[in-house]
């Protein structure tokens, strides 16, 4: 039996379904990008508040998809009646599917731009909110400005292309109306989101109208958001895995990890529903919350990533399995990473860093130690190096941010792992940094005059820190390298 709006009374028992009338539910957040992602995060928080607060329901979601190969989920979910199966995925897998019915209309731009458009520009529509990755905003890395490439114009003959077409055209038809504007929540993963997207937006709306621009300016909000699920690909095993449980066949059931977090700033411009009545954390100011995701879990990814590799690990829960791996993470945690971050309003930072270690060692979420390396280089300067500078500034111990950058180290010299097995080295910086290890009378070689280690590479304490223990993975092998220092009476 497929699954629809007529059969899924007819779940199995334990199924979680929709505790409300889907019926009376009005549209009022229209978003684009309706992949995996939203489907386990934002919309299963409106779908928890549809079932206890009647005000949420004039926040219904319309889902948007742009892109020309979005036509399969596009397709599945108006079968179902925008209907889809949730399943969230523990150490012992999953516990209870769930069925998730807060997508009420769903839209794909390939079937005519006026219907996204007419969405948009709706006056119910009080919130646009996006999932559209970070190519999605086009950003000119030099500048952080607009990319030149080629794009239409919403205003002319051309038709709109990208979110921040649509956004912009439907931006002109409200304010030509005497409609108020919405707000633009982005929840993309990328720092300070809601600052990008409202320059990319500005930026596209001034090449179409200077003064619509500078209403935009004046009257959209572009709250910042933190969030936080692992949501891997829908497999096969999904599909067989949503049809067990619930009874039915779900065409695009969400494979998701049992953990989530989102924090949203309080700006918006037409009301919000009352996220924070399910679990959402409303704030002032989501910078805090952003520096502790950034400090502990990605740049534990990255403490993981490199010595997991070189101890030939394939998953990130196997890393998290090896004492060793595991051990190195939580010290940098605890004594590293932690005191780094300052006081998160509403968060204990022990209880924080110590599901960082549980989802990290999650076997149900088959995450790749190799994926984790991939821009190795950008992602060790974004995450791991500012702890470093900060450690350094506070007078504080660096030995295992240095046991991170030598792990790392290895891996750009040897490309391959302890047992003489392959590493790939996926990163747009490959050619410098495999030109600087060429150089083997200097073991300092990846660092030394490296920008990526500006203020670090001639600081006396990262040096030596990094020196000493880049010389002992050496001399050692890894895994006694690593616990030699971690057993060190000075860490």
């Amino acid at each position: 039996m497929k699954l629809s709006a007529a059969t899924v009374s007819s779940a199995n028992p334990g199924t979680v379904l929709p505790a409300y009338d889907r019926a009376a539910v009005r549209p009022g957040i229209v978003h684009i990008g309706l992949g995996n992602f939203h489907r386990a995060h934002q919309a299963v928080y409106l779908d928890s508040l549809l079932a206890s607060d009647a005000a949420a329901r004039d926040f219904g979601l319309v889902g948007v998809n742009l892109l020309p190969h979005d036509e399969h989920p596009a397709r599945a979910m108006a079968r179902q009646d925008r209907l889809y199966t949730l399943l969230p995925r523990g150490e012992g897998g999953v516990t209870r599917a769930r069925i998730v019915g807060s997508v009420i209309d769903s839209l794909w731009a390939a079937d005519g731009t006026e219907p996204v458009l007419r969405a948009l520009a709706d006056p119910r529509t009080r919130i646009v909110s996006l999932t559209i990755t970070e190519r999605g905003y086009s950003r000119d890395p030099a500048t952080g400005g607009v990319d030149a490439g080629p794009r239409a114009d919403p205003a002319g003959p051309g038709t709109p292309a990208t979110a921040f077409d649509y956004l912009t055209e439907a931006l002109r038809r409200r304010r030509a109306a005497g409609s108020r504007p919405f707000t633009v929540v982005s929840c993309d993963n990328i720092v300070g989101n809601g600052d990008v997207a409202r320059t990319v937006l500005l930026d596209r709306a001034a090449e179409v109208d200077p003064d619509l621009a500078d209403w935009i300016g004046a009257n959209v909000p572009f709250p910042n958001t933190m969030v936080d699920r692992i949501t891997p690909r829908t497999t096969e095993a999904d599909l067989l895995a949503a049809e067990a449980l619930t009874g039915l066949r779900d065409e695009v059931p969400v494979p998701c990890e049992d953990y989530t977090q989102w924090v949203v700033e309080d700006r918006f411009v037409a009301g919000r529903p009352h996220w924070e009545a399910v679990g959402v954390q409303v704030v002032d100011d989501v910078r805090p919350y952003e520096l502790m995701k950034l400090r502990l879990l990605n740049a534990g990814h990255q403490t993981i990533a490199h010595a997991g590799a070189l101890l030939g690990h394939e998953y990130a829960w196997q890393a998290c399995a090896d004492p060793t791996v595991r051990s190195l993470l939580e010290h940098y945690l605890r004594h590293e990473g932690v005191p780094t971050v300052g006081t998160v309003p509403g968060v204990d930072l022990d209880a924080y860093c110590a599901t960082v270690v549980r989802r990290m060692a999650n076997p149900q979420m088959p995450d790749t130690v190799a994926r984790l390396r991939e821009q190795s280089s950008t992602m060790l300067s974004t995450f791991v190096l500012p702890v470093a500078r900060r450690l350094l500034a506070d007078g504080r111990d660096v030995r295992a941010v240095a046991a991170v950058v030598a792990c790392w180290t290895l891996v750009v010299e040897r490309r391959r792992d302890e047992a003489g097995r392959p590493l790939e080295l996926v990163d747009a910086q490959a050619d410098d940094l495999l030109a600087r290890v060429r150089d083997r009378t200097d073991p300092l070689a990846l660092v030394r005059g490296n920008p990526l280690f500006a203020g670090l590479d001639d600081h006396p304490r990262f040096v030596d820190a990094y020196a000493a223990v880049l010389g002992d993975l050496r001399r050692l092998g890894v895994r006694r390298g690593l616990d030699a220092l971690l057993a060190s009476s000075h860490v």
